[in-house]
């Protein structure tokens, strides 16, 4: 999604004009205007932006998430990123140690899927010849 249209829509949805944000995060208000509009968006400092986010109370991380970007513009998530974004949202809501061990657990699946699509290509006629190929080249070498 666009920072643009982010950083307004965000504005927005805090209920704050251009004009109470500058007052409250000390940018100028046609400085935010101009980043609303993407006229001086290049010229953006660091400092500027968590400024901004801060009256904004959220964080860089929830700023260029992909959470935000479900709640401002949901209908440009397709079915499957948008329950990606419910999981993860709900996930980082766990406590650590839950966090944790499920990480674990989603390790093991991984690795299991890997595996299991490994065993399916052993049965493709090209892994076979492939690896008859590589078997010969080893066994040669000594």
């Amino acid at each position: 999604m666009d920072l643009v249209l982010k950083l307004r829509e965000v504005r927005r949805l805090r209920g704050l004009s251009q004009k109470d944000a500058a007052r409250l995060s000390g940018v100028g208000e046609k400085t935010i205007s101009s980043f609303e509009t993407g006229e001086r968006i290049g010229s953006m400092k660091l400092e500027q932006l968590q400024r901004l986010l801060e009256i904004y109370g959220m964080s860089e991380a929830q700023f260029f998430g992909s959470s935000l970007e479900s709640e401002i513009a949901p209908w440009e998530l397709d079915e499957e990123q948008m329950a990606l974004t419910r999981l993860l949202d709900d996930l980082r809501s766990l406590p650590k140690q839950a966090k944790r061990n499920l990480l674990a657990k989603f390790q093991l699946m991984a690795e299991a899927v890997g595996d299991s699509h490994e065993v399916k290509d052993r049965r493709n006629p090209s892994y076979v010849r492939d690896s008859a190929e590589e078997w010969q080249m080893l066994t040669s070498r000594n």
